[in-house]
């Protein structure tokens, strides 16, 4: 985090991408793994170069719709105006209340992209209902802080939902900075410009007012 002499509060939510990454893995299935190795050095060559050996969905990451639907855009649909700007924060209980949902739902004034934060270190479980409340919200970025379930349905049911819808995801955020995250802010989020892919790692940033802190 870098809080700036104005008040301005700038927060990195990406993950470091080093050995201590945790890799997503399920049952018999495994993410790449991550390596970064080097490749040439100063003293043999004259400059340095790093090999770097990971997955689309590798760290903190951007899911196109292809990462969970047939059919779905990849990463190169989206544009560049929709990968930053103002956000919508919505802050969900472990069990969601669907009257408090409504009721943050009706302060969205047109921000460009929606923030979704559960608790720190907890899921958030939401039904069917409430989720379709979540996707009336026209905009084609979702960023998660944390992990949400789709209540009776199977792992991973949310996301292949919200694909189905043709939305794209950032998750797997530094979640230790995601609990700063401001009401009210800016979000960029900078994948990789990869042509047909189901994702990429992005880098994340938030800017904001910090005058408060």
């Amino acid at each position: 985090m870098i809080k700036k002499e104005t008040g301005q509060l700038i927060l990195d939510l990406t993950k470091q991408l080093d050995s201590n990454l945790k890799i997503f893995s399920s049952d018999e299935y495994s993410d790449p793994p991550f390596n970064c190795t080097e490749w040439c050095s100063i003293k043999q060559n004259g400059y340095r170069v790093s090999r770097i050996e990971l997955g689309t969905q590798t760290g903190t990451h951007i899911d196109a719709p292809a990462h969970f639907h047939p059919g779905g855009a990849t990463l190169d649909a989206i544009l560049g105006k929709s990968l930053m700007g103002v956000y919508f924060l919505v802050e969900l209980a472990p069990t969601v209340s669907e009257q408090e949902l409504r009721r943050q739902i009706s302060n969205y004034r047109n921000e460009s992209i929606l923030f979704i934060r559960t608790p720190y270190n907890l899921s958030s479980e939401i039904s069917l209902q409430e989720l379709n409340l979540l996707m009336e919200i026209p905009v084609p970025l979702w960023v998660l802080a944390g992990e949400i379930i789709l209540a009776g349905a199977a792992p991973l049911e949310f996301h292949r939902s919200i694909a189905q819808k043709g939305k794209f995801l950032v998750e797997e955020l530094d979640c230790i900075a995601a609990k700063d995250v401001p009401k009210d802010g800016e979000l960029f989020a900078l994948p990789l410009r990869l042509i047909g892919t189901s994702g990429s790692p992005c880098r994340v940033m938030v800017r904001g007012d910090g005058s408060s802190d």
